[in-house]
């Protein structure tokens, strides 16, 4: 349930009351996501997404992350565009919280994609990075490879008590990714699209969502990430070549990876699955039982880790 803060009909009649769109036609609280209350909006003059943003999310880069998805917009991507009011706001203040009113996209997230998803998934990845370099404005990446080790010391205590063999694996993976790669290209990355986060009409994008841990970083580390998201079963056991060969080929297509990146891909690999394994730990140990959020296996990720460190870029790109 991601409806954590009440929207009254007073309460969102004066919020409109700033913008050209209209009167409320309905109002309604969306159940998907964990870290903000969303809710489908329609008007008089279309439909879209209230996002009321919760104490998950860093209120001090949401002007950067609007800002950032305007310029995705702005650039012909399928990135729901940030609405503003008359005076040119996009970020608000409703009921003490951050807010914004985001354009509707239509769209389904695939649980199980096929393989021309996701070679469509790889093609808009890759035009996301292609139009990132025009923004201009960079942001740490504070879940990023210099946060690894802290991120671990405070979860290691306790990661065997999920599973034995997860210390181990997440030393292993700090091992591996302390020497970093140095020179690749940076640009502004989503670092987060898993295929819930990808709206498609069969096997066409028609929204790339949730960019709320976007930040400046490698480019060919969030194609890792996405790999890591796009290309194994749901518990991390089986790597699937087709999906890994179909991501490849759309990425190449419009952006591509330079042969130094391709070299380093079973290491960012490594990264992408040992940050997910740190948080989901992180997560696991920390969120009560009765909480809304559902906790989520780190060992699925750890298993990922495992692979990656015995891979090959050929098998990364699945060759």
């Amino acid at each position: 349930m991601a409806v954590y803060t009440q929207v009254s009909a007073e309460a969102l009649a004066g919020l409109l009351s700033g913008y050209d769109l209209g009167d409320a036609l309905s109002f309604k609280g969306i159940a998907e996501g964990v870290q903000n209350s969303n809710y489908l909006l329609e008007t008089s003059r279309g439909r879209f997404i209230l996002t009321l943003y919760e104490h998950l999310v860093d209120h001090a880069a949401l002007p950067w992350f609007l800002a950032l998805t305007t310029h995705f917009a702005d650039a012909g991507l399928p990135v729901p565009r940030p609405v503003r009011d008359r005076q040119g706001e996009a970020l608000q203040t409703l009921l003490g919280r951050p807010a914004a009113i985001i354009e509707f996209v239509s769209g389904v997230s695939v649980s199980t994609p096929t393989p021309a998803q996701a070679q469509a998934a790889g093609a808009a990845l890759g035009r996301l990075h292609g139009s990132a370099p025009g923004f201009g404005k960079a942001r740490e990446n504070d879940l990023g490879q210099p946060h690894w080790p802290a991120m671990a010391a405070r979860c290691l205590e306790g990661a065997a008590a999920i599973d034995p063999q997860l210390p181990a694996l997440i030393e292993a993976g700090l091992r591996a990714t302390r020497d970093w790669p140095a020179g690749l290209p940076t640009t502004e990355v989503h670092t987060d699209l898993f295929p819930d986060n990808v709206l498609m009409l069969g096997d066409t994008v028609t929204g790339l969502i949730d960019f709320y841990f976007a930040a400046t970083d490698l480019v060919a580390y969030d194609y890792a990430v996405t790999h890591a998201a796009w290309c194994f079963s749901a518990d991390g056991r089986d790597h699937d070549p087709a999906l890994a060969s179909a991501l490849a080929a759309g990425h190449a297509g419009t952006r591509g990876l330079s042969a130094d990146e391709i070299a380093a891909l079973p290491q960012l690999g490594v990264g992408a699955a040992l940050r997910f394994t740190l948080t989901r730990t992180h997560d696991w140990l920390n969120t009560p039982a009765d909480a809304l959020v559902t906790r989520k296996d780190p060992m699925a990720f750890a298993r990922r880790l495992a692979w990656y460190l015995k891979a090959t870029p050929n098998m990364v790109l699945g060759r």
